[in-house]
């Protein structure tokens, strides 16, 4: 009788379960160090994408960010009440609106992304620095096969 080979029989299967799991424990760990500062990990990827590209439009940002476009627009309203985000009219088009941090969403956004680099340093530690090199690669070309398949 034969068996159906199922997909945690199959290598790439497990590896990626494990790659995912450790995703999830990085969103959990950097969410539990963020929720101090009194930010969620999808308002810090915000403030963070601003940070390092001021003037921002809000599709822009939308193509940066993995959250979805409906998503950013009920974050976007909380973050400008919050004091942290401002939008901008662009001088050269009135129409467009663009995304800049406030004096407290910088000093904020900095705050969050030295935790952010502290987890990520205590995660990658285990590795060496030619393992983490390889890690980065693997996941460029893994992103880079992935965008060939599209998402429709």
């Amino acid at each position: 009788m034969s068996r159906d080979i199922l997909p945690w029989d199959m290598p790439r299967f497990r590896n990626w379960i494990a790659v995912a799991k450790a995703h999830q424990m990085v969103e959990k760990v950097l969410g539990a160090r963020l929720a101090p500062l009194g930010l969620k990990l999808a308002q810090h990827d915000i403030l963070a994408n601003i940070c390092r590209m001021p003037g921002l439009t809000q599709n822009e940002l939308a193509e940066r960010l993995l959250v979805g476009r409906s998503n950013l627009s009920m974050l976007l309203p909380e973050l400008e009440r919050r004091g942290w985000v401002e939008r901008r009219a662009d001088p050269a088009d009135r129409r467009v609106r663009r995304l800049h941090l406030t004096g407290e969403g910088q000093t904020l956004t900095l705050a969050a992304l030295k935790v952010q680099a502290e987890v990520i340093e205590r995660m990658m530690t285990i590795l060496s620095d030619q393992e983490c090199a390889q890690v980065g690669d693997y996941m460029r070309r893994i992103a880079a096969q992935m965008s060939l398949w599209g998402t429709d």
